[in-house]
């Protein structure tokens, strides 16, 4: 085995994450399709830079398509800061909006360790008027419906 290259087994354990995902990323475009070698998949220091960015930009709330976004707007020679600034401005609304989530959540949670009430039915905590702990706004790893994936990494 050339020592500048992986196998599938050895990419996926060096990042900790299933060889399944690796086969997921590559028919998504965000991988680039390997060398084989006697049939088998080998990935160089290309495919490893990828996977890290890819770890950063979804820590970072980005989707799978706005990380495509950026991998391909910097392998078509754009300066990285270029798309990536505009990738930002538009995910930091979405960044506060969690915020303000948790904030609310956080809130009633205070509120409802304060709470001496004898009965659900009675706790204005459950009350309409009360509202919940921002219940209109999106969670982030809610599944949505039809896909086995975290919303987060939904398009």
């Amino acid at each position: 085995m050339d020592q500048a290259t992986l196998t599938i087994g050895q990419l996926a354990q060096r990042f900790g994450i299933n060889t399944s995902a690796i086969r997921y990323y590559e028919r998504e475009g965000v991988l680039p399709q390997p060398a084989r070698v006697s049939g088998q998949r080998r990935y160089g220091p290309d495919a490893a830079k990828r996977l890290e960015v890819l770890e950063v930009v979804k820590r970072a709330g980005f989707t799978l398509d706005e990380a495509r976004l950026l991998l391909q707007s910097t392998g078509a020679g754009a300066p990285a800061f270029e798309s990536l600034r505009e990738l930002a401005q538009r995910k930091l609304p979405e960044v506060d909006a969690l915020i303000a989530r948790a904030q609310a959540m956080r809130t009633w949670l205070l509120t409802a360790i304060d709470c001496s009430c004898t009965s659900l039915d009675v706790c204005a905590l459950f009350e309409p008027s009360h509202g919940t702990p921002a219940s209109d706004a999106p969670h982030p790893l809610r599944v949505t419906r039809g896909t086995s994936r975290p919303a987060a990494f939904n398009a």
